[in-house]
């Protein structure tokens, strides 16, 4: 969703004979670099981003990492100059203004959208999580809890932690198997995953943030392959079944897909 091929951004540019104009213009792009990691299986700002009632919970051990990418303001000017220096850096990206920010608008608008697409992850996050466990609506209450940060690519971590937290492994483990797991995807009420864009530069910001292995929606794997940290293992994944029958395997040595 964020993060378009490199030529369209290439393409994009103008011809040489208006390069004398467009170095003090701004240009349609927003730049974007790798952002913060949370662990979902603990505290924001001293507040349990996962707090449950109404069902015992587990200790947990290991972590469970969401990602984001930080993005240039969506009133901020962006220069040719700032364009060909982020071209060659594998830790920024430019991507297409309206990619990042479809809804136009205030900044305060565009905020409220974003933090409306983290609530509306959040419900879906609860309800794939209990419905995967067989536990019907309302049995449970959950509240998430996860200051600035915005948008609804958070939704599988959200729903993996949920798991965790409630059911482990299904065996008395840990879902993360003691490891760093990191990773991006939203998700609907059903468990299905969906693409979000800015892989590449969130797999970086995990393997910062100290993660092995990173759960990508399957339709980006190339991307999440194309700046690959060292150290890294890629899972790809469609549903939240997948993310955690992957993670059980990978525990247990058995076979896990990869990209």
């Amino acid at each position: 969703m964020f993060t378009p091929p490199r030529a369209l951004a290439l393409a994009a540019l103008p011809v040489v004979a208006l390069l004398g104009v467009a170095a003090f213009a701004p240009l349609p792009f927003t730049l974007a670099q790798p952002g913060t990691t949370a662990n979902v299986l603990g505290d924001d700002h001293g507040t349990p981003v996962i707090s449950i009632k109404g069902a015992p919970t587990r200790p947990t051990e290991g972590e469970l990492r969401m990602t984001t990418i930080v993005a240039t303001g969506p009133k901020e000017d962006v220069g040719i100059g700032d364009v060909v220096d982020s071209w060659f850096r594998t830790d920024r990206a430019v991507l297409p203004h309206d990619s990042v920010y479809p809804t136009g608008g205030s900044e305060k608008e565009i905020e409220q959208h974003n933090l409306d697409d983290m609530t509306k992850s959040q419900d879906a996050a609860a309800d794939a999580a209990l419905n995967y466990l067989g536990l019907g609506p309302g049995s449970v209450d959950i509240t998430l809890h996860l200051a600035d940060v915005g948008g609804p690519s958070a939704g599988l971590f959200f729903a993996l932690g949920i798991v965790d937290k409630l059911d482990g492994d299904g065996s008395g483990g840990d879902l993360t198997g003691g490891r760093t797991v990191a990773g991006t995807g939203t998700i609907d009420a059903d468990g299905g995953v969906g693409a979000v864009g800015g892989v590449s530069l969130k797999t970086q910001a995990a393997r910062r943030d100290g993660a092995t292995v990173f759960l990508v929606p399957k339709a980006e794997c190339s991307e999440a392959k194309s700046e690959l940290p060292k150290g890294l293992r890629l899972i790809p994944v469609t549903t939240l079944k997948d993310a955690v029958n992957s993670l059980r395997a990978l525990d247990r040595g058995g076979k896990v897909p990869s990209c």
